[in-house]
């Protein structure tokens, strides 16, 4: 143990030992104050030095004379005059990195151009468990997709990595001897997401192969009634809380469903035509008949590409415009569908023929409203197939990576319809939902109104969080019995997902673990980043009321270089 260090002025008893030990009585003069510097503790004294009980019995004094503030050593010159015999260099070159450190990141915040702007930021040394930064850390901001780590934390917790979602096959009897279904096929869903061709051995026409292979495998080579799709096991709309309107005909506004496929979208891939006046070609994937087209775009001799969509809210007639030159290259947008369980029985029919199966009769769905008039028997039907979704951890990944939010609004109502088990009648799948992450982040340390979440996804404009929440939810998830399968569903700057772009060559490349989130006016990145020093820290970066996408992303991935940078001498 060093006796002491002096700088600008003030002495500091420093002591090395672990900062998760229990901090011990100090005395009250002289002006202590307690600071904590890596894994050392500090104690400064304006006036002199107000001793540290530990210190008294090395000075000969008693630690409780120490502590009643009966004696108070005004050393300061002596120790002056012992300076030889003093480690002087350590805590001050400590104090300084720190402080260069700090102002380092209030600069970047207080530049003029983020005036109308606001920051909230805190960063925590997982390490040490001592605060390196924060500004605004208890005040609430708009989150986007940020809110996604509440989403997957919530649903490891409570389902697990292990968990997979069934989708089943119903009948009221099993085929007879030539293979025939009388009556009809009920496809019961319960939200699995992964029949895409985002899962492996799900691309092409794949899609839902494996539902119809196991129908197949149970003798079925006709259903001579309906496919009759049944969504019933979520209840409330196919939309997040406050989703907008104007969001819902792209792929990240799509639908929710207990029948879900492909994401609920159609990729769209736009080429221009052989020559100026003709249409563009468009190609779509997957082949479908589901969504009506009105192509009214043009190819030309010169000029940017300008090619646009508009779907109308509840159809699912898709009109096309726009211009696109002779040799621009492709185009590639995608169009979210209306009515998703339908579109999964028109891609599971198609699934059917591919395997010989055929269909006499048509497509029904049947949801929540429906069942509460006409309840679903299961005692008078047959399970005839069923299979099970990717594990949820799998599901998890694939949600964070590339930002996906209708997996994450799928996750928040599967914790949802185990809540609601325990919850009562009266609440909507998704406020069930809310209910269950309510009670998690209060386990997750997170204060009650940090975290004012809506939905699963962060799409929401209503959704409010603090820096302080989501820092306290990463700290949690850290020591959690998942914690390596939250880490790992994260982007990786300069890697992978939604970071794959983002911070390459720099010091946070391969070292940034984080969510991305982006809303108009709003740009988030929360996570884990290890230093150069290998230091260990949750950050959480909210930047909002900002104009400018691109210049908001560039303005928050330097503060994250700077994190990664660290704290240095």
């Amino acid at each position: 143990m060093s006796f002491g260090d002096v700088f600008h002025n003030k002495i500091f008893l420093r002591h090395n030992f672990d900062a998760s030990q229990p901090s011990l009585p100090l005395c009250r003069q002289g002006g202590l104050h307690q600071k904590l510097l890596g894994k050392r503790y500090f104690f400064e004294c304006n006036t002199g030095i107000a001793v540290y009980s530990r210190l008294c019995p090395i000075l000969s004094f008693d630690p409780a004379d120490c502590y009643n503030a009966r004696v108070q050593l005004s050393i300061q010159c002596a120790l002056l005059g012992l300076a030889g015999l003093l480690v002087f260099t350590a805590g001050a070159a400590d104090v300084n990195a720190l402080a260069a450190f700090q102002a380092r990141l209030s600069n970047h915040l207080a530049q003029a151009r983020f005036a109308p702007a606001t920051w909230g930021v805190k960063v925590v040394s997982l390490d040490s468990g001592r605060t390196l930064f924060e500004h605004n850390a208890g005040k609430l901001l708009k989150p986007a997709s940020n809110n996604k780590l509440f989403t997957g934390a919530l649903a490891l917790d409570r389902l697990g990595p292990d968990f997979r979602i069934k989708t089943s096959l119903h009948a009221t009897a099993r085929p007879d001897e030539a293979g025939v279904l009388r009556g009809d096929l009920l496809v019961y869903g319960r939200g699995d997401p992964s029949f895409a061709s985002r899962f492996p051995g799900k691309g092409g026409t794949n899609l839902l192969g494996n539902l119809a292979d196991a129908l197949a495998a149970a003798g079925v080579k006709r259903v001579e009634g309906d496919l009759v799709g049944d969504e019933s096991h979520f209840q409330g709309p196919p939309l997040g809380a406050t989703w907008a309107w104007d969001d819902l005909q792209y792929y990240y506004g799509a639908e929710v469903s207990a029948l879900t496929a492909q994401e609920n979208v159609v990729d769209l891939v736009f080429r221009p035509g052989a020559r100026p006046g003709d249409p563009c070609r468009v190609e779509l994937s997957p082949r479908t008949t589901f969504l009506a087209f009105s192509n009214r775009t043009e190819t030309v001799a010169t000029g940017a590409t300008t090619v646009q969509l508009y779907r109308p809210l509840g159809e699912n007639v898709v009109y096309l415009s726009g211009r696109m030159a002779t040799n621009a290259p492709p185009y590639v947008d995608a169009v979210a569908v209306h009515h998703p369980a339908r579109w999964f029985l028109t891609l599971f029919q198609e699934a059917l023929a591919r395997r010989g199966i055929t269909v006499g009769g048509g497509h029904r769905t049947v949801n929540w409203l429906d069942r509460q008039i006409d309840p679903v028997n299961w005692a008078h039907l047959v399970e005839l197939a069923a299979t099970d979704s990717a594990p949820i951890g799998d599901i998890v990944k694939r949600m964070m990576k590339p930002s996906q939010n209708l997996y994450a609004q799928l996750l928040l109502l599967q914790v949802g319809v185990r809540e609601a088990k325990s919850a009562g009648r009266g609440l909507t799948t998704e406020e069930a939902g809310l209910v269950a992450m309510n009670k998690f982040l209060a386990e997750a340390g997170v204060r009650k109104g940090d975290a004012l979440l809506e939905e699963g996804s962060g799409l929401s404009r209503g959704a409010l969080v603090t820096p302080d929440a989501i820092v306290a939810l990463l700290r949690f998830m850290d020591k959690h019995r998942h914690a390596a399968v939250f880490r790992e569903a994260l982007p990786v700057a300069g890697v992978d997902g939604s970071l794959r772009r983002r911070m390459k060559d720099t010091p946070a490349a391969e070292k940034l673990l984080a969510k991305t989130g982006t809303l108009r006016h709003v740009t988030a990145l929360s996570g884990y980043v290890t230093t150069k020093a290998g230091e260990r820290l949750a950050f959480s970066i909210l930047l909002n009321n900002h104009d400018g996408e691109t210049s908001g992303r560039a303005a928050v991935d330097a503060l994250a270089v700077m994190l990664a940078e660290g704290v240095t001498e």
